[in-house]
């Protein structure tokens, strides 16, 4: 069973999650995602498993490591876990989704000891091969809290059985397993060509909880590299120091 834990978030854009802990209790994160831990914490590192899962971590976009947070101490104890873009974190009760849940890859950033972090492929090859963040996606199982991070405002959508929702391929950020996921061509030449929103969506089948982001980190990455001079004609071989200097002149 998962530890139970305590918590709360902090921040409005770029959030923080303060995780409490009672004597020999843990809670695991993805690498580097520690923000403070009280003197009574104590960090293990680890392939959480063996080889295999560390592999199959790396797989998803994680690290082949990951960290655990035990509380040593003889009293509470508080670590803090911060996401690694600007966006929300998502608290995640895998009790209230049937002990599973999908996110999107490197959705992943901390869980009670105990959550188990997974890969899970689509099921169908289309969506493999068109969904854009890829077909890998993470499987969080257990019977505890978990907690995603994700870019922008989150929307969540509870969607009936038989209803469907297309959206943008990178603004998933999790749903339940009773979700169907799928791909669909966006259609018509032009839209195709010209409507600035790729060439296929995603198909999201109920019944089941569909979380959706409004800034993927893919798309923040190609504005800030667009507004870094890359894409206007700048020499994209011109190294940091030219960057830099790109930055200071205003271009």
């Amino acid at each position: 069973m998962a530890h139970e834990i305590d918590y709360q978030i902090i921040g409005d854009d770029i959030q923080v999650v303060e995780i409490e802990l009672d004597p020999n209790e843990a809670v695991r994160a993805e690498v580097g995602a520690m923000l403070f831990m009280e003197s009574g914490i104590q960090m293990q590192t680890t392939t959480g498993g063996g080889l295999f899962q560390g592999l199959k971590r790396m797989v998803t976009g994680d690290s082949f490591f990951i960290s655990s947070f035990i509380n040593a101490g003889p009293g509470k104890q508080h670590v803090a876990f911060a996401a690694p873009y600007p966006g929300k974190i998502i608290p995640i009760d895998l009790r209230q989704y049937g002990n599973e849940f999908i996110c999107q890859k490197d959705g992943f950033l901390c869980a009670a000891q105990g959550i188990e972090i997974e890969v899970a492929f689509t099921r169908k090859m289309g969506a493999g091969f068109f969904g854009g963040e890829g077909f890998i996606l993470q499987r969080l199982t257990g019977d505890g809290l978990a907690f995603i991070h994700a870019g922008g405002t989150i929307m969540e959508r509870v969607l009936q059985a038989g209803e469907t929702l297309r959206v943008d391929t990178g603004c998933l950020v999790g749903m339940e397993s009773s979700v169907d996921y799928d791909i669909q061509f966006v259609g018509g030449f032009k839209n195709a060509l010209f409507g600035g929103e790729g060439l296929f969506l995603a198909k999201l089948t109920g019944p089941g909880k569909v979380y959706l982001q409004s800034v993927p980190f893919s798309r923040l990455a190609d504005r800030i590299i667009s507004a870094a001079g890359y894409g206007r004609g700048v020499e994209q071989n011109r190294g940091i120091g030219g960057l830099l200097g790109g930055f200071i002149s205003g271009e």
